[in-house]
């Protein structure tokens, strides 16, 4: 990524080079005050999850924010300064609620313009829907008119289509390389245009690093106990991580700790019997082991 704004254009948006060793991070940003209610629950996050692992990749971390233009403004900022791929889901609607656009704009320190492929994509879908309507087009109608709002973006903004309505999304890239791509909260529209941005413009980063987790289930041990191992196995084995999760009540293996290493697979070949070598040490059981 430059660190400059790039020129609006319809036909590329701003992504980030990977190092040679992983992609970059990838975050999720989820809008709305129905979700910050439980008027609605997320479905955007499992299905961002599963749309990165059929290519390859991870979701980082994802934030949750309501309809506060103050505090969104803040996550977008954060955002755009982090260098990495974001997915922004929600409230770029044209509704006295919806302040994503106008947040973003501020965040990057950008005037908001109509931009014009949105704009002559908004009139196609008005004509669309007139003429299923058997009404005649009238662009200068009130309501008309204010559609063109959903085409209002930051100067910089370059657009991801809709393939839902035609009223499209956007991706604008800030000044510390961040780049944040703009979806409705709405998952028929939303989903398919993540894929688009994925499949359109971070191919080069599908499957650069595999990843795999190996783990065991282990039953007789207290997590405080098993550090030690844990930092011993993160330490001679760089670039796999250790992970451990503890379970009280599983319906299959009553109280226990899955315990295991994840990461490049060549590197977790050799870092996984470690593991279960270190684990002799001390007076556990162990289970099924599980690969992922």
């Amino acid at each position: 990524m430059s660190s400059t704004h790039p020129t609006p254009s319809s036909a590329t948006a701003p992504s980030r080079p990977a190092s040679p060793e992983a992609p970059p991070p990838f975050g999720l940003i989820i809008v709305g005050d129905e979700i910050m209610s439980g008027k609605r629950a997320d479905k955007h996050m499992p299905k961002v999850i599963e749309l990165l692992g059929a290519r390859g990749l991870q979701l980082a971390w994802a934030d949750y924010v309501g309809d506060s233009p103050q505090r969104l403004e803040a996550t977008l900022a954060r955002a755009f300064a982090s260098g990495d791929i974001v997915f922004s889901c929600g409230g770029i609607g044209a509704t006295p609620d919806d302040h994503t656009r106008q947040c973003a704009a501020r965040a990057l320190g950008e005037p908001l313009q109509l931009h014009p492929r949105a704009a002559e994509l908004i009139r196609e879908r008005m004509q669309d829907v007139a003429r299923e309507q058997g009404l005649p087009y009238e662009p200068e109608r009130e309501d008309n008119v204010h559609r063109l709002n959903m085409g209002v973006f930051p100067a910089s903004a370059q657009i991801i289509p809709n393939p839902y309505n035609k009223i499209a999304g956007f991706s604008c890239q800030g000044p510390g390389g961040g780049a944040v791509h703009f979806v409705p909260g709405f998952p028929v529209m939303a989903w398919p245009m993540i894929e688009w941005v994925l499949d359109t413009h971070c191919a080069h980063l599908f499957n650069r690093v595999p990843h795999v987790e190996k783990s065991v289930i282990v039953f007789g041990a207290m997590e405080a106990a098993l550090t030690p191992l844990m930092e011993e196995i993160e330490r001679d084995h760089g670039g796999v991580k250790v992970f451990s999760l503890p379970s009280v009540d599983h319906p299959q293996y009553g109280r226990h700790i899955e315990l295991g290493v994840k990461g490049d697979p060549a590197r977790v070949l050799q870092a996984y019997p470690a593991l279960l070598a270190g684990l002799h040490r001390f007076e556990v059981k162990l289970g099924p082991e599980l690969v992922r």
